[in-house]
């Protein structure tokens, strides 16, 4: 069986965030989804999983949830098959109320084309294509 990735967010909107990644392309599992989480599905293998704040403290114990526009506790990275569908992504998420900003990392971009994108929220995904991973 092939290895799966969820990402889990802290949201406060649960329906606006949900729209919004809807917008991006994922799609909303509604078995794994209620008033308290969405699972929403990029592909067989990686899905966001967003939860609201006090749901999301359920599963961190003492620790505290950072509000993610302020703070950073995770880049979330996963590759796109090309480099114009990292731009489209990035382009989404903006369209729809996100952000994205591009750090300079000094890699030619005939080798690698990667965005930060921030959510709602301010959770960072990077979208990502390289030419021989």
């Amino acid at each position: 069986m092939a290895t799966m990735v969820f990402a889990n967010f802290p949201v406060a909107d649960l329906q606006a965030s949900t729209e919004f990644y809807t917008k991006l392309g994922f799609t909303q599992n509604k078995d794994y989804s209620d008033e308290r989480a969405s699972g929403m599905v990029w592909d067989d293998h990686f899905w966001v999983m967003l939860l609201t704040r006090d749901y999301y403290q359920e599963f961190i114990g003492l620790r505290s949830v950072v509000d993610p526009s302020k703070m950073s506790g995770a880049l979330i990275a996963f590759s796109l098959e090309s480099a114009q569908a990292v731009r489209d992504f990035a382009q989404a998420a903006k369209d729809n109320g996100g952000s994205y900003y591009k750090v300079e990392s000094g890699i030619s971009e005939d080798v690698m084309v990667g965005f930060e994108v921030e959510d709602l929220d301010g959770n960072i995904l990077e979208p990502t294509w390289m030419a021989n991973p």
